[in-house]
């Protein structure tokens, strides 16, 4: 095991960027959701800069990219709804799983270890692409950006996990691509680990100073 690993009980990990790349599935479902509003589509390449935050922090982005400005609520919502529709058609089309994933899971199951998501993603997609790539099973508890009243980089979905399985933050770590996600660990009292393959808005995630950082999840065992 990784020496990160050492003690720890728990590992909370994030979704998008760190088990799976989903941007070429949110980018279709962005660029439909402009074109709905006969807007510039946006692609992949950007949209790939602009994932982290949850999903209507992506559609502010994106039509911030399209009409040079801030969009003001009415379009926000309006578009939000069109890319939620849009992507709740094919959120796993495109979308795969990193190597190594799948034999950090397993391993980390087997040896006891409570696994947990931590997501922005709102919590209806987490259970169907967790299912496509037959990962359900791993994890026991899954929260998304809507779950509770505050998202990641706020602490709470780390320590709620945590106080549900009365694990204290010291025997725990968060695992994930972005500065959000450790900024959480970091406020949570997590050990905090990085992966350098995902979405952190064009910026390297060693930057933000996470305890280790690991090319792959395959290293963790």
């Amino acid at each position: 095991m990784h020496p990160l690993l050492e003690g720890v009980r728990l590992v909370a990990f994030d979704l998008d960027g760190t088990l799976v790349d989903s941007v070429p599935d949110l980018a279709a479902a962005v660029d439909d959701a402009l074109r709905d509003l006969d807007m510039p589509v946006a692609g992949e390449a950007r949209v790939r800069d602009w994932v982290g935050n949850g999903s209507m922090v992506l559609i502010e982005r994106a039509l911030r990219d399209a009409l040079g400005r801030d969009a003001d609520a009415e379009r926000c919502r309006e578009a939000h709804e069109r890319f939620l529709v849009h992507y709740a058609q094919r959120p796993c089309r495109s979308t795969r799983l990193y190597p190594g994933v799948r034999e950090a899971l397993e391993a980390l199951r087997g040896a006891g270890v409570v696994q947990v998501l931590v997501t922005n993603k709102p919590e209806a997609f987490i259970a169907p692409i967790l299912a496509h790539f037959e990962l359900t099973g791993h994890f026991s508890l899954c929260l998304g950006g809507d779950s509770l009243p505050r998202r990641k980089p706020d602490p709470l979905p780390l320590t709620h996990a945590a106080e549900c399985f009365a694990v204290p933050p010291s025997d725990c770590l968060m695992i994930g691509d972005s500065r959000h996600d450790i900024a959480a660990g970091r406020a949570a009292g997590f050990r905090t680990l990085a992966v350098p393959y995902g979405y952190n808005h064009g910026e390297p995630v060693a930057a933000s100073g996470p305890d280790g950082v690991v090319e792959s999840l395959k290293e963790l065992v």
